[in-house]
């Protein structure tokens, strides 16, 4: 048990020695500044990066195939989009408000769903590139945007495990 003295509750004068309250903490504040710099955070920033360039270098080449290449940049602009809303949603505190989503899990299944069809646009884009360096370049941000998004599904499964086995134990 710890007892707290405050002066204004004894009506003494304020000690120099009290500590001060902090004006700012992780639970105030428009942003959470503890997100913003978590390993989470960031890759999700790194994935934004590889996909934008990805994105970029296809745009920029000339296409062979039209079906292939537009179907990579429809992935690379939806994943990009979605880690994009997902950064905000967490850098905002948004998912305390939003209570009806469950935000590990939707992100889980974002993840997921979004790899696969990144890991498939890829390949395929390598597969139809023609040699074309801008069409590898971009396809292979993309295999390392794919590596990224394989990281981040591993980290929400182990968070979602570890998180239901301490409930489990209380």
């Amino acid at each position: 048990m710890r007892v707290i003295r405050t002066d204004a509750s004894s009506g003494g004068s304020p000690s120099s020695s009290a500590p001060l309250p902090l004006s700012y903490g992780p639970d105030t504040g428009l942003l959470d500044r503890g997100y913003a710099g978590s390993c989470s955070a960031m890759l999700k920033v790194a994935q934004m990066l590889l996909l934008l360039i990805g994105f970029i270098c296809v745009r920029s080449s000339q296409w062979t195939d039209h079906n292939a290449y537009s179907y990579f940049e429809i992935v690379c602009v939806y994943d990009l989009i979605m880690i994009f809303i997902f950064y905000i949603i967490y850098i905002f505190r948004a998912y305390r408000k939003l209570t009806c989503i469950r935000w590990p899990l939707a992100e889980f299944l974002h993840y997921l769903i979004g790899t696969i069809l990144l890991l498939i646009a890829s390949i395929v884009a390598v597969a139809k590139s023609s040699n074309s360096a801008g069409l590898v370049a971009g396809a292979v941000f993309g295999f390392l945007a794919t590596f990224m998004c394989f990281l981040s599904i591993w980290l929400s499964y182990e968070v979602s495990c570890n998180t239901q086995s301490a409930d489990a134990t209380m």
